[in-house]
């Protein structure tokens, strides 16, 4: 694998490539990398189903992932453990040789005897790394990124709208409820005026019945 390694220098972004491991054992490179160079590696692993006759995922797979810097008493850079895919990202903080390790394992039950029944190996790892500039390299989560900026933008939008919105309920509810003490008070003061209006007039009915009786009795 060494041979066909450095080409990935060559490119921001490389293509993907597989090999297969056994689960007793890590399997591992060398790559040459240049001093602040990113590396951002994607990965799955697959397992050979009998039934289906080809490689599938299964969550029952994990992959530790370490990367030791060779010139540097192999300072580990990265130790990670992950699923059946996963992502790794470093940067080399020197100039010099830097060992990548692959150490599968699987409680599916399987990947013990695969070794020996599958084509090739326990566990087929498919490895897409890109090495080049940060901008390069970054492409994809950018556009993720830019999308889930849109959408926040979207959230914060209809937030807004829904915000206008209660502050003109608010508003409609204030106006309603000034109209209906309004028609309240103007109510109370019909009747006061009406029951003013009654008392006078019985008042003066009965100064009138009054009246007419005692000039009846006079007569």
């Amino acid at each position: 694998m060494r041979a066909f390694l450095p080409l990935l220098s060559l490119a921001a972004v490389a293509r993907a490539l597989y090999f297969y491991i056994d689960v007793t054992s890590p399997k591992c490179f060398y790559e040459e990398l240049p001093k602040d160079t990113l590396v951002v590696g994607h990965y799955t692993a697959e397992e050979w189903d009998d039934h289906r006759h080809a490689w599938q995922r299964h969550d029952g797979i994990t992959i530790y992932i370490s990367v030791d810097e060779i010139f540097d008493n192999d300072h580990r850079v990265v130790s990670q453990r992950g699923g059946s895919t996963g992502k790794f990202t470093f940067t080399a903080a020197e100039a010099g040789d830097h060992k990548i390790c692959f150490t599968p394992s699987s409680n599916s039950g399987r990947a013990n005897w695969l070794s020996a029944s599958s084509p090739n190996g326990g566990i087929r790892l498919t490895l897409d790394m890109a090495i080049g500039e940060t901008s390069a390299l970054e492409g994809t989560d950018k556009e993720k990124m830019q999308d889930l900026a849109t959408r926040v933008r979207d959230l914060n939008a209809r937030l807004n709208d829904i915000r206008r919105e209660q502050v003109f309920q608010r508003e409609r509810e204030a106006e309603f409820r000034d109209q209906s003490e309004s028609t309240n008070a103007r109510v109370v003061r019909w009747i006061l005026i009406q029951l003013t209006v009654l008392g006078v007039t019985c008042a003066w009915q009965l100064s009138h019945l009054r009246a007419f009786f005692i000039k009846q009795k006079l007569t």
